[in-house]
């Protein structure tokens, strides 16, 4: 029997691409998932493969149609998502926590400060590069919120 690459209405959470993906290649969709996240921080080439997939791909239980339909179909779908995540995100920072939308404010404020001098040579500490900012910056954010999680 053939099957066929479709992006699955049941599993998702964007556009349903990882989990067709893992459904085609009979593996769990969250490996999927974090292979675009990894592929996506590591170079944003992920972010772009995603996004051809979701245009491309057919979503599974819909007829059969051309590549210009599948392309606009999954066009207006992105479109949509797009404005439902903005919204969605509208609605949190008026309902967010002030001391902490100041905090991450401060936070990048300094980290573009800090990659503008080195980027003008004005660098005083040689070991603090992005490539090793970064991790230092997701474990901390990550024990953060864990910390916060632990405190509710």
């Amino acid at each position: 029997m053939h099957r066929k690459l479709t992006r699955s209405r049941t599993d998702e959470m964007l556009g349903g691409v990882c989990g067709g993906l893992g459904d085609y290649f009979d593996i769990d969709s969250n490996l999927v998932r974090l292979v675009f996240v990894v592929l996506a921080a590591a170079s944003g080439v992920g972010v772009l493969i995603y996004l051809a997939l979701w245009l491309i791909v057919p979503q599974a239980d819909i007829e059969e149609r051309g590549a210009k339909e599948r392309i606009r179909a999954g066009a207006e779908e992105i479109a949509e998502k797009a404005r439902t995540l903005r919204n969605e995100v509208g609605h949190a920072s008026h309902r967010s926590n002030l001391p902490a939308g100041i905090v991450i404010g401060a936070v990048l404020i300094l980290l573009g400060i800090i990659f503008l001098l080195r980027n003008l040579g004005f660098f005083w500490v040689p070991w603090l590069r992005f490539d090793v900012l970064w991790p230092v910056l997701l474990i901390v954010g990550g024990i953060v919120l864990l910390w916060r999680r632990k405190g509710e």
